[in-house]
Formats: C-alpha cells, sequence, structure tokens
C-alpha cells in the first residue's frame, strides 16, 4: 500500500558502488519509482536532463551541485536530501525561495573514516605500495626501497577534528610532528604534543605534509608554488580534504619535475577526475576516488537519515533541514 503522500519519483544520485540500494528500505517509502544513478550525471545541463522528471532527489555530498540556475530548472523538486549535515554545493537559500525542502543527514561517530584514509595514503606512498603490487603481480620481486617515518617528521596543516588525530598516529609511530594553520592555537598544539611552527617552516623542514582544512575563499590555493617550491625533494603531499586548497596546476609542474618526493590525493579540484588530468599520468603518485568516507558506518547512516528525510517530509513534518545559505 502506497504511503498517503508518498513522492512519486526519487531519484539517488552518484551511487557509484551500487550499494544505496542495500542499505535503507526505500520501498517503504511506496514511491512509483527509485532511480539509483551509478555513474556522475555530469554539467549542470546534464543534471537538468537526468533529474528534470524527480520530485525527491538524494544527492551524495558534494558530488554534484545545485546552484540557483539549476534548481530554476527543475519545477517539480521538491525536496533535495543531502548526505551529512550541511553541503556547500547546494544553493540553500535558492532552494528556499523555490519552495524546496532541504535536509541533511546525520555524518559519522568520529573522523576516523579520514584519519584511516590519510595514513593508508600516507603508507602507500612511503612503501611504494600500489608499484610493488603491480610488480609482484608482473613476476618482479622486491624492486624499491621504502621511506621510514619513525623520527622523520609530519607537517599537519590544520589540526582540526581530523588533524588531531592523526598528528596523534604520527606521534605513536615516533614522528616528530609539527602543525599550522591561521588560525592554531600554540598552546592547544603543544598540548597535543605537537610543535607550532610558520607556514614556510611546515613546508621547508617537513617529510610528509598532510591537509586537512575546510575549503573556504580563503582557503582555495593556499597550497602554491611557493609552498612546494620549499618542500625537501623527498618529501611526500597527501590531501584528503579538498582539492581546490593544493593549486594543482603547480603540483603537477613539482611531481614532474622531481622537486617533490610524490603526492597521495583523495580529492580533486574537479571530481570525478577527467580522463585527461595530468594528474593521472603524474609520476610518483597515489590517486584515490575520493574515499575518506566512503565506509560502511558512515553509508549506513547516510542512507538510513535519508530515507527518514522523505518518510518526514511525505508527512508534512520535515526533519534535519538546512536552513542556511551555503559559505563562501
Amino acid at each position: 500500500m502506497a504511503h498517503p503522500r508518498a513522492p512519486r519519483r526519487i531519484a539517488v544520485l552518484d551511487d557509484y558502488q551500487q550499494v544505496a540500494s542495500t542499505y535503507a528500505d526505500w520501498d517503504a517509502l511506496g514511491a512509483e519509482e527509485v532511480t539509483f544513478f551509478g555513474q556522475h550525471l555530469g554539467d549542470a545541463d546534464g543534471v537538468v536532463a537526468a533529474l528534470e522528471p524527480y520530485d525527491v532527489v538524494v544527492a551524495m555530498r558534494e558530488r554534484t551541485a545545485f546552484p540557483a540556475d539549476v534548481l530554476e530548472r527543475l519545477p517539480r523538486l521538491g525536496l533535495l536530501v543531502t548526505t551529512g549535515p550541511a553541503n556547500v554545493a547546494i544553493d540553500v537559500a535558492a532552494a528556499r525561495e523555490r519552495g524546496v525542502t532541504v535536509s541533511g543527514t546525520g555524518g559519522v561517530s568520529s573522523n576516523a573514516p579520514t584519519v584511516e584514509m590519510t595514513w593508508a595514503l600516507i603508507h602507500a606512498l612511503a612503501r611504494h605500495v600500489p608499484a610493488e603490487d603491480r610488480a609482484v603481480r608482473e613476476g618482479r620481486w622486491q624492486h624499491t626501497v621504502g621511506r621510514d617515518l619513525a623520527g622523520r617528521r609530519l607537517g599537519v596543516v590544520g589540526l582540526g577534528g581530523i588533524g588531531a588525530p592523526v598528528a596523534a598516529v604520527g606521534l605513536a609511530l615516533g614522528m616528530d610532528v609539527v602543525a599550522w594553520s591561521s588560525h592554531l592555537d600554540p598552546d592547544d598544539a603543544r598540548a597535543a604534543g605537537v610543535t607550532p611552527v610558520d607556514k614556510d617552516e611546515l613546508f621547508a623542514t617537513s617529510d610528509v605534509v598532510t591537509v586537512h582544512l575546510k575549503l573556504s575563499a580563503r582557503t582555495t590555493g593556499l597550497i602554491g608554488r611557493d609552498d612546494l617550491a620549499r618542500m625537501k625533494p623527498t618529501a611526500l603531499l597527501v590531501n584528503t580534504s579538498r582539492g581546490p586548497i593544493v593549486d594543482e596546476d603547480a603540483l603537477v609542474e613539482a611531481l614532474h619535475a622531481g622537486t617533490i618526493g610524490g603526492a597521495g590525493l583523495d580529492v580533486f579540484g574537479t571530481e570525478p577526475l577527467p580522463v585527461d588530468s595530468p594528474l593521472r599520468t603524474a609520476p610518483n603518485t597515489v590517486l584515490t576516488p575520493h574515499l575518506g568516507y566512503v565506509t560502511e558506518g558512515t553509508y549506513d547512516v547516510f542512507y538510513r537519515d535519508a530515507v527518514e528525510d522523505i518518510r518526514a517530509w511525505a508527512d508534512g513534518a520535515p526533519i534535519r533541514e538546512l536552513g542556511c545559505a551555503p559559505r563562501s
């Protein structure tokens, strides 16, 4: 039996692993159709063409943007759900003006998934894991020499909810950990066993630099050509925050010139990473497709709450509404 005010058509976006249907009871919503999109919809025209028939859309984090011009071209849209409690890729004010409810979901209970992903990239780079894996499969044996981490310097850019536990792991491994951000409290850093330094010193002296900042107008392009030029030719750069924080053109140049030792990237300026991106062919890199939050525990919360959001909206009592315009 259909829900008394069941949505007619629901679109679930960017279900790359094609698992969203298994994490919640979508049938219980009584919709005529629930479509799971396994491929990214592309630019604004592609988003509109695909979603014009739907009255409910579930977006995965910030993978698909919903600015005002896209929302204006989706006249049937009544509810837009974003996984997570906030989404800077949605113009919430424009949605409200058009009578579109925007709801979020819970997040994860900790920042552990991204912390774990950060260290996966650091270890993969330091011990050449992808290259050695390929070599073994091709019949070769032990052709690289790994880097030691114990006793080396870890530079943490942003000592917040993710940066602090990343630093703690570095300390546990016996690394000398330093940190910098524009709002870093030196006393807080020292209390965590981390040495506060200025930006230039962090980039010039660290053996591994890892980035943990929120994307904003202030942090876009924050790590640029001059910062990369200060790094040791053996130093590694890891970014699991947001791609635009690092100047990608300058990073590609540094990798090809050999002025840094390598980069581990889980985030990119354009996602999915274009097939012609020069990062795909840059040397000494480990690239992953924004997996920082992609874990079973996270998806369980995201999709379960998304179904709750849709049911509440259908009942005329929306929950977890996003009430503020996106931050610049």
